[in-house]
């Protein structure tokens, strides 16, 4: 037994000296262009090395004038069931209206403009922000302050004191941007710092997004995530064609940036006086619609519909009416209402304007001189609005104390559950004040006039409602 437990020993003992058994050894494939290991793909055609060197060119020249920027603030906390509870006041301390705030840490980008530190970036970057932090590509840490800032385009303009001088940014032209085009975006996504994206211009003028008052963003499937905001989205020569801002939470590859020449003007103001101020004509204004189009003489659902005109204000002086379509303005056609608002907006105040209009089918143009928006009355007077009968609806005249304040028209007294006017938005107590632009003044009136419009097939109805006009447009079955 102990030679057999002595054998074994042995066995073990010569097992483990060198030279028994030769160790594995890891094999690594290196490729070495120079040497005699060639790489998986031997021939790369030309103009692929091309387009990599470019974009490599591109954010190496570029990249030293976008920043980092991070910020801390403060922010109400709001209950929304104990706001106002006795009990939540004294177990939290806010008895006596003392609101209790919560700090919070965000993360953005921007790019410099300026050699003596201006930076472009978001408003809703540095919005009620207590400190800004920029960190240039040199890893240079500086303290921001925050010249002017724009909510309705969200855009905002920070200085930073610096001694040397900064690599800048240089604009480009988004008004010539086409899509397909490539797009790269260099930014600060999730406190990544300077992440290069590439992609294209997926689309141009995107309005209506809910996101910002003026809108007409280019869309881009180079990704943007939270932390781009404020950053660069770049041409392929390295020229800043927007300014990265928003994404859609809900889709992949859907970013939207703000047209670089529409920040130009903005930014301009912000510079020199800390604000922006635009144009105003005293107007309000809705689409024209498809079922529009025959009432008032178009050829094509386009323009911008006057619903309403201020007194006394610039569009009223010009000789603007209530039913006029608006279809260009300073000369550049006018094709919904978003692109009408940015016109207006970008237009300078006190300029002379050459506006066209359509009025009951015939071509106008009248010339108005803009105001200042911030010269707007608080809450401007409004004419008003209706529907009736064939449309699902009854209407009757107005009572004694309306007419006696001045209100022409009928009134809406009841809708019928899912008939035309009530899948149009009409509402009971709604004023009818004209149909097909005919002034309705009685009942025998809209009588009259919904004949015509039986006729023709629709019906648009201007329609009061409180101080608003609203124009109605209503095929009729």
């Amino acid at each position: 037994m102990k030679c057999t437990r002595l054998l074994i020993a042995c066995l073990i003992i010569t097992s483990a000296l060198p030279g028994c058994k030769k160790e594995q050894e890891a094999t690594i494939y290196e490729s070495n262009r120079k040497e005699s290991v060639e790489p998986p793909v031997k021939e790369v055609p030309e103009d692929i090395v091309a387009t990599q060197q470019a974009f490599i060119n591109l954010v190496k020249n570029v990249t030293p004038s976008v920043v980092n920027i991070s910020t801390i603030g403060k922010r109400k906390l709001v209950h929304p069931f104990f706001e106002s509870s006795p009990f939540f006041d004294d177990f939290f301390g806010e008895r006596g209206g003392r609101p209790q705030y919560r700090r919070e840490r965000s993360l953005g980008s921007g790019f410099i403009i300026n050699k003596d530190g201006y930076i472009v970036t978001n408003d809703h970057v540095v919005r009620d922000a207590e400190t800004i932090q920029v960190k240039l590509s040199n890893e240079s840490v500086y303290s921001g302050k925050v010249i002017g800032s724009d909510p309705k385009t969200d855009i905002a303009v920070i200085k930073i004191d610096v001694k040397e001088p900064l690599q800048v940014a240089v604009f480009g032209d988004s008004n010539k941007l086409l899509v397909g085009q490539w797009a790269v975006a260099i930014g600060n996504p999730f406190g990544l710092d300077r992440t290069v994206t590439v992609g294209v211009v997926s689309a141009t003028g995107r309005s209506n997004m809910g996101i910002e008052t003026y809108e007409d963003f280019i869309q881009t499937d180079a990704s943007i995530n939270p932390g781009n905001s404020g950053g660069p989205l770049l041409n392929i020569y390295g020229e800043v064609i927007g300014i990265n801002t928003a994404i859609v939470a809900a889709g992949q590859g859907i970013g939207f940036a703000i047209p670089v020449n529409m920040a130009k003007q903005v930014v301009t103001q912000l510079i020199s006086k800390g604000n922006v101020s635009r144009g105003w004509l005293g107007i309000s204004i809705q689409s024209v619609t498809e079922d529009m189009t025959r009432s008032f003489g178009l050829k094509k659902a386009a323009g911008a519909l006057v619903n309403d005109v201020v007194a006394g204000g610039p569009a009223a002086k010009a000789g603007i009416l209530q039913g006029d379509v608006i279809t260009s303005f300073g000369g550049e056609p006018v094709k919904d209402v978003q692109q009408l608002q940015r016109l207006v907006a970008d237009a300078p105040v006190g300029k002379r304007i050459e506006v066209g209009l359509s009025r009951e089918g015939k071509q106008l143009k009248v010339v108005v001189t803009t105001a200042a928006a911030e010269s707007a009355p608080a809450e401007a007077q409004r004419p008003s609005e209706g529907e009736a009968g064939v449309l699902g609806m009854s209407v009757e005249e107005l009572g004694a104390e309306m007419r006696a304040r001045g209100v022409t028209g009928v009134v809406v007294s009841d809708l019928e559950p899912g008939g035309i006017a009530e899948e149009s938005g009409i509402q009971r107590g709604d004023v009818i004040v004209s149909v097909n632009q005919k002034k309705v003044r009685s009942l025998p009136d809209y009588q009259k006039a919904m004949k015509g419009a039986l006729s023709r097939g629709v019906a648009t109805l201007l329609i009061r409602r409180g101080t608003a006009s609203i124009y109605f447009s209503l095929k009729l079955r």
